[in-house]
């Protein structure tokens, strides 16, 4: 399925999501690799088997195989960081900020694509997963990269976007089987 497919699936009552996913698709504040990362780690952040299949479509055509497993990494790695560091920044007891998490993260020491676009795409999907304490420090990372506040805020907007797109189709109902075939 391509996007402009998604789009077709895009609800009336969703008409703005609709205006967002094109406007967001001629944005070019971001490289294509960044950009097409971000589409596709925060496609499987939302969970919905259509959007994931369209960003998926969309970004094998202009990223590299390595570039796009890349992707995919970061959106798993972060949905386990996100659980596991929302609890110990949310919870009371301070002794879980002491405590070693023992969590294999080999992708973030070596995302095998530009760190910066692997940093953008973990702070997407930080920020669909609401961690804030990942959220801060994919930021910071990505401000001490040189990246500029333009470029992080694009990034989330993208996230939020696609998110936005997941839930129009649940919300119409087209995320049976037979609608992502």
């Amino acid at each position: 399925m391509s996007i402009d497919q998604l789009k077709d699936r895009i609800p009336d009552f969703a008409k703005d999501v609709r205006l967002n996913l094109a406007s967001m698709m001629a944005d070019e504040t971001l490289s294509s690799q960044s950009k097409y990362g971000l589409l596709l780690a925060s496609a499987i952040a939302s969970r919905n088997p259509i959007v994931t299949a369209a960003m998926e479509t969309a970004a094998s055509v202009v990223m590299t195989p390595a570039a796009v497993e890349a992707a995919k990494s970061a959106a798993s790695v972060m949905a386990m960081n996100n659980v596991y560091y929302r609890f110990v920044h949310l919870a009371s007891n301070p002794e879980y900020k002491t405590m070693p998490a023992r969590l294999r993260m080999n992708w973030l020491g070596n995302p095998r694509v530009d760190r910066a676009d692997f940093e953008l795409w973990a702070l997407a999907v930080s920020a669909i997963n609401g961690c804030g304490a990942c959220m801060d420090a994919h930021e910071k990372a990505l401000r001490q990269a040189g990246v500029s506040s333009d470029a992080i805020q694009t990034a989330v907007r993208f996230a939020a976007i696609v998110q936005s797109v997941a839930v129009a189709i649940e919300a119409a109902g087209r995320c049976t089987p037979q609608a992502a075939e």
